[in-house]
Order: C-alpha cells, then structure tokens, then sequence
C-alpha cells in the first residue's frame, strides 16, 4: 500500500464504527451536538449546506469504507477540473483526528460539489457587470441521493459542465499539465521581427516551441532543427498555425504580437485554462438550442441553431476602456435600416464638440437635446441592428467601418457588437419565415426603417474566454484584452503572468459609433 491508500484505510476505520444505518433526528440524534459543533468550525460558506445535509440523514454518520473509496475515486478527478485536489481533500488529514472526521468529509465533499457546480468565486465581484444565468442545484439533497443509490462518483461527475466546450477545454488542461510535467518549453526571447527566408539565432527555440504546443509535429521538428537557422516554407507555415490559434494575423510574420505570444510559459498557459473552465462552472448548464454567443476576448461571433454552431462572424466589441459586459438577454427584434440615438456621453465627449459641420457632415441632428443620426449608408449602425431586450443599452449592429474587422485587436467599441456580414446574418435569423424575410429584402429595397419580430425564443449570451477549443480540436487562446484573467486569478489565489496584448490597427478614421 502507497501512503495515500495507507491514510484512506485509516480514514475508513476512523468512521466505519459509527456508520450505522439508523432513523434519528437531531432532537434524539447522540451525534447531532458534536456535529453542530463541528459545522461551526468549517468554512463558514459550507455550513448551511452541511446542516442541511445532516437534517436529510437524521444527524446520523453516513460515512463508510465503501463510500469514502468512492469518494477517493472522485478526488482522483479533480485535476481535470484546473483545481488541485489538497485544496479539498486531505484523507491523512482526516485519518489524524477520527472525531471530526466524518464531518470533515461530508464539508470537504460539499464543498468541493459546490465549486463544481457553481465555481469557486462569485462572478460579480470579479467583473464590473456580470449579469448571466447562473447554474442551480440542490447540492445537500444530490449527495444524499448518491449515496443512497451508489452513485457518488457519476454524482460528481455530472456537477461541473458536460458540454463539448468545458469537456474538450478540460482535456486540453491536463494535456497542458502534461506538457509541464515533461519539462515545458523554452523561453522565446523577444526581439527583432523574424521574416520569412532569414536566419535567427532563435529558430531552434521557435522549433521546439511549436513541436510542444502541436503546431509543429515532432518528427518535422528534428528535420528542421538539423537544417539549421533558416526560417523557411515549412516552419513558416507551423507559425501561421500558430498564430490563427492565437487570434493572430496569419502572415508568418514573426512580429510583436507573435513574438508576445510565443513568450507565455506552458504554466501560464494552463493556469489561464484554469481560469477559463472556472468561468464556464458559473453558467446555467441548459442552454436554449437557438442562442448567438459573442465571446468579447476573441471578437467573435457564433449563432448556434438545434443545439449546433451553424454561423460564425467577427464582430468588434468595446475597447478596454468601454468593455462589452458579460450579458445574457433574449433576443428582441431586427430593425432594418435604424436611426442612432447618441448616448448623452458619446453625444458629449465625441460629437457636439465638433460643431455643427460636423454634424451635418455626418446627417446627425439634435432633437430634444438628443443627438440622432439618420439612417442611410454612412450611418454608425449601418442596415441593420438586433436588439435585446433589458440590455443596457447593448446590442449588435451592421456598420460602415468594415476595416476594422481584418485587424486581430477588435476590441475598439464604445460596448456594443458590430457584426461582419450584418445584413447577411439577419436574413439567416429570418429565414425560417419567408414572410419575415421578405418583410426585411424589401425593407432594404426601399431604405425604410422597419422593426421584426423574430416570434422565437433566441438568447444572447456575450461572454469572456480567453482559452477555448477551436474546431481543430487545439486549444485557442487570446490575450487578456479586459484584464479580467488577472482579476480572477488574484481572486483565486493564483500566480499568472500573460503576454500583453499587441494592438495591429490604428484608430479607423472617422469610426464613430456604439
């Protein structure tokens, strides 16, 4: 026997006494003083939740060889999750004092339920708004039910997300940890951009950076390390792999923003997986199988249909200054050709300022002290705009300013989403109503303001993921634009250092708009 078993038999022993079946209730329970004493002593967010485990099973022990190897099984799985099971589980630990032991397993095991099931921190003290449906589950009762059934292992199992998203991310995370424990891989050292056909003393590197990521497979690798400091062809293309998996300009360029990335530690990399499957644990798991998901940190969009990804866009979303909250909202309307109604700061700061040439130049108007833009061609919301209803003034829009969606740092809005292909995507939304869809073709037609009403339930939800899954199956990663990552991690306690983000595009001229 290993230690670990050593301690877990210990355990079991402490408690296998006491655990006897037996119909009792706190009044006549012999245990229920010393266990209402020792609640006292756990974390304090724990103890409702252990006092009303304890209120299911009459104050009785409940804890047995058979359950607390079951329960073992589920700490072994706890990596998986970005979490480190000492931070749940210490079967030494409990092994050390048998007289709290039992309920210092049943607030170790509900504890750690409830970071599966809803994260380890509240999502509004770590971003500014943070308003999404959040997941709910009758913890004391689920685990009270596994074990009268034997199921404490599937019961754990299916408290974190199930989705492909969080399943696929978690899979990445151990194979991160995996790639630390051999060893990671080099520092890349910044310097000078590495142009396609020239030598640099860094290839060698940049080689066995890319083979320990997948970019590069291993084979080819030692092929080209052998041909020495050349940037050719082929790693050029690995490097462009690279960069597409990073949010990056695919030109093979190895400039600051490549070499930014390059420079992230394979640490740094699965703590910010870490920081992400968190993310993910906050969120309702059921999910209406027609929804349109903007994820701010990589700017873009997906529209999924029966519960499948059948859509995607860039979009532009709000600037660091002016961040595009974490939302989730039904979907309203499409309005086909709408006016801007100014908001009074952006009317204030950014445009009376200019004068009344200005505004005429740009067909905007000031009535009742708001500030109005005219639809038309040049308008900030171009043809098209889809509303959201209690959205703080959020939405997503059509826009003259198309160029600012081939740069990689599209985080450039006042807060809402600007959609490529806008008008494209409202006739996909209509499209199951011919009537509809006609009713917006001849709304466009004709240049007429025109509200419709999709008459189906579809929600938006606007979220911040930094690391995801793409549809290679590679883990994708994107800077941390909001600075939310940092935030978290202080919160959770842990040490992250990310690469800064490089912006590629200046300010498009005369991009004024939401």
């Amino acid at each position: 026997m290993n230690r670990r078993e050593l301690a877990l038999g210990a355990a079991a022993a402490a408690m296998a006494g006491s655990a006897v079946a037996q119909t009792s209730t706190a009044s006549n329970s012999p245990y229920a003083a010393a266990y209402s004493a020792q609640i006292g002593r756990l974390p304090q967010a724990i103890q409702a939740d252990v006092r009303a485990f304890y209120d299911l099973n009459g104050w009785r022990p409940v804890w047995n060889a058979d359950r607390l190897r079951r329960l073992n099984d589920v700490s072994n799985r706890v990596e998986r999750h970005g979490l480190a099971k000492s931070d749940f589980f210490d079967f030494m630990g409990l092994a050390a004092d048998p007289d709290s032991a039992e309920v210092r397993t049943t607030g170790a095991a509900l504890g750690y339920a409830s970071v599966l099931a809803n994260g380890r921190v509240r999502p509004e003290t770590v971003e500014d708004l943070w308003e999404m449906q959040k997941n709910v589950v009758d913890l004391p009762a689920g685990l009270n039910d596994a074990m009268v059934k034997s199921t404490i292992l599937e019961w754990f199992d299916g408290l974190a997300p199930t989705d492909i998203g969080y399943s696929n991310l978690s899979a990445g995370y151990v194979r991160y940890r995996r790639i630390i424990g051999a060893g990671g891989w080099p520092r890349f050292r910044a310097g000078a951009t590495i142009e396609p056909g020239q030598s640099d003393t860094r290839v060698p590197v940049l080689i066995q950076r890319l083979v320990a990521e997948g970019d590069l497979p291993e084979t080819d690798g030692a092929r080209l390390t052998a041909q020495g400091l050349v940037y050719g062809p082929e790693l050029q293309q690995a490097v462009q792999g690279f960069q597409t998996r990073h949010g990056l300009s695919p030109d093979g360029r190895i400039g600051a923003g490549t070499q930014s990335s390059l420079g992230a530690s394979a640490d740094d990399r699965a703590r910010q997986i870490a920081l992400n499957l968190e993310r993910r644990r906050w969120l309702k798991r059921d999910l209406n199988p027609e929804r349109i998901e903007v994820n701010t940190a990589a700017a873009i969009m997906v529209y999924w249909k029966d519960g499948r990804p059948v859509h995607s866009n860039r979009v532009v979303v709000g600037s660091l200054e002016n961040q595009t909250p974490s939302l989730e909202k039904p979907f309203a309307s499409v309005v086909a050709n709408p006016p801007w109604y100014v908001p009074a700061g952006i009317a204030r700061r950014e445009i009376l300022p200019r004068g009344p040439a200005y505004l005429a130049s740009q067909n905007m108007y000031v009535q009742n002290g708001t500030v109005i833009q005219r639809a038309g061609p040049t308008a900030a919301l171009g043809y098209v705009k889809f509303e959201l209803r209690d959205s703080y003034a959020i939405f997503l829009h059509d826009t003259p300013s198309k160029a600012a969606f081939n740069l990689s740092v599209r985080q450039r809005s006042h807060g809402c989403v600007r959609v490529q292909n806008a008008v494209e995507f409202a006739r996909i939304l209509l499209s199951p109503d011919p009537t509809l869809l006609g009713q917006f073709d001849e709304a466009q037609d004709s240049r007429e303001t025109k509200r419709i009403q999709t008459g189906r339930e579809i929600s938006v939800r606007l979220l911040y993921w930094t690391a995801f899954v793409d549809g290679q199956g590679r883990v994708a990663f994107r800077e941390d634009v909001y600075r939310r990552d940092s935030k978290l991690a202080d919160a959770l306690g842990i040490a992250v250092s990310l690469p800064t983000v490089v912006d590629d595009g200046a300010r498009v001229a005369n991009d004024v708009g939401p």
